[in-house]
């Protein structure tokens, strides 16, 4: 998936676990490792502190395509260069890569980040920012170009397996 906090990538992912997928969350790896960031570890130690868990979950990503399993990664992949370093991964493990963009305004984002920063202490998809953050954030963010491949998401889970199921059918 690409896209930034409050775009819809959790709920993507849960949608399609409850589809059979496999969700990998690395955010909910760094809650459970470190606490609540800004409180249990100084704010731009997330890069730092995020590298190790995003290895081991490549690792695991290898691991359940080799069991066969359909993954969802759920993380917002932000430059062109670690949605590729992703979909090589998945290549490797035998596997056929959609990367899914879910594109949404400032003032959706906003709004959505808003709430969940009021639970941000006992939610691990809750990671408390200010709305300064975001504008920053959205100034890093790479959205994928034409050149890229990807599906901009629709709001269906189903367009996803479409997608998906079109990769698949490909000789």
């Amino acid at each position: 998936m690409a896209g930034l906090p409050g775009s819809g990538k959790t709920t993507l992912a849960r949608a399609l676990t409850a589809r059979g997928f496999v969700r990998l969350c690395p955010d909910e790896e760094m809650f459970r490792r470190h606490g609540v960031y800004g409180v249990d570890f100084p704010r731009g130690t997330f890069p730092i502190l995020e590298r190790p868990i995003l290895e081991e979950t490549s690792v695991q990503l290898r691991e359940q395509f080799q069991a066969g399993h359909d993954v969802v990664v759920d993380h917002g992949f932000w430059t062109p260069k670690d949605r590729a370093h992703w979909r090589a991964v998945a290549t490797e493990g035998g596997a056929v890569s959609v990367v899914v963009y879910l594109e949404a305004s400032h003032e959706e984002l906003w709004s959505r980040v808003s709430k969940r920063n009021a639970r941000h202490e006992d939610d691990p998809n809750s990671i408390y920012f200010a709305e300064s953050d975001l504008i920053r954030y959205r100034k890093r963010f790479v959205a994928p170009e034409p050149d890229e491949p990807h599906l901009v998401y629709d709001g269906d889970p189903e367009s996803v397996l479409k997608t998906l199921q079109s990769e698949l059918d490909r000789p």
